[in-house]
């Protein structure tokens, strides 16, 4: 009998247990709950931390977050004002303001996710659509930054400052989501544009343009170079030319010289002995004009026999 007791009073402490975690919710800091009977929204929302009491098995603890949540949009194609297609990623923070409402209007956080892809997207490509692509790549009118190899004729020029710019965008976005937002119990508390890029076509283009310009940059220096080069191949010629020519000019003089001397020798020599001299100069000629294979028929009284004959 008293097992009896025993099992039957372990099966009423159960019971009561369950019936005391249904009874029973906690709610954190970070949470904000809507109670629901079957399905459907009683009373206000509990933001209060701490524990709770609801009707046990009838009614469910329906948890949403207090903090601040993240919204991350898919890269759209969206065409600007002057024609330019280019892919938009961008992103934002929300949060749930109104637990009741949010619930009775998108039921949960991935309903609450499709709408924002809806009112965000939308919102983006109209903005955009409305703006030139400058407006939404720049923040600021501050002078372009443009390397020593971009000609002066290629340097941006003030015509493109923009009027708005992309905080400007981003604000204009923001405004116009948040208004279609309030009866949703949900409050976008920011949005930004995370990146901005050219289609796949624009984008072969600009690449193209790029390396165009590259290219002619590249010819640029090549002309530079040539120039350059034929200017120094030009002074090494004239220098050259001129030390040659120098070097020539005292070479001439030197020999001109020397045969000076040479003749002033010659006259000391002849005067001195003019027979001497003439028997010299004869066999000077003898040696220039003839070698071992040299036949010469001469006559008696020839000049070349002069100097044989009498030496007999």
């Amino acid at each position: 009998m008293t097992a009896a007791r025993a099992a039957v009073a372990g099966v009423l402490l159960l019971l009561g247990l369950i019936v005391l975690s249904g009874t029973v919710y906690q709610v954190a800091e970070t949470e904000q709950v809507v109670i629901t009977e079957f399905g459907q929204p009683v009373g206000q929302a509990v933001t209060t931390p701490g524990l709770h009491v609801k009707k046990p098995f009838v009614q469910k603890a329906n948890y949403f977050d207090k903090r601040f949540l993240e919204w991350d949009g898919d890269p759209n194609q969206v065409p600007t004002r002057d024609k330019r297609f280019i892919y938009v990623d961008c992103f934002a923070r929300w949060r749930i303001t109104d637990p009741l409402l949010f619930f009775q209007r998108l039921r949960d956080e991935t309903g609450a996710q499709s709408r924002l892809d809806d009112i965000l997207d939308g919102e983006t490509r109209n903005t955009v659509a409305k703006h030139d692509l400058i407006e939404a790549v720049r923040s600021t009118n501050r002078p372009f930054a443009a390397g020593d190899d971009v000609s002066e004729g290629d340097r941006p020029q003030e015509a493109v400052k923009i009027q708005y710019g992309r905080a400007a965008l981003d604000a204009e976005v923001l405004k116009a989501a948040a208004a279609r937002t309030t009866d949703l119990g949900i409050e976008i508390l920011d949005f930004r544009f995370k990146r901005i890029s050219y289609v796949e076509q624009v984008q072969q283009e600009v690449y193209a343009r790029m390396i165009s310009e590259r290219k002619r940059i590249a010819e640029q220096y090549r002309s530079e170079g040539a120039g350059e080069s034929a200017r120094i191949n030009g002074e090494k010629d004239r220098e050259l030319k001129a030390i040659t020519s120098e070097a020539y000019r005292k070479s001439q003089e030197i020999r001109g010289k020397a045969d000076g001397e040479a003749a002033d020798i010659y006259a000391q020599a002849y005067n001195r002995d003019p027979e001497f001299y003439r028997f010299l100069k004869t066999m000077e000629t003898f040696r220039e004009t003839m070698d071992e294979n040299t036949l010469l028929v001469l006559t008696t009284e020839g000049e070349f026999l002069r100097y044989l004959k009498s030496s007999r």
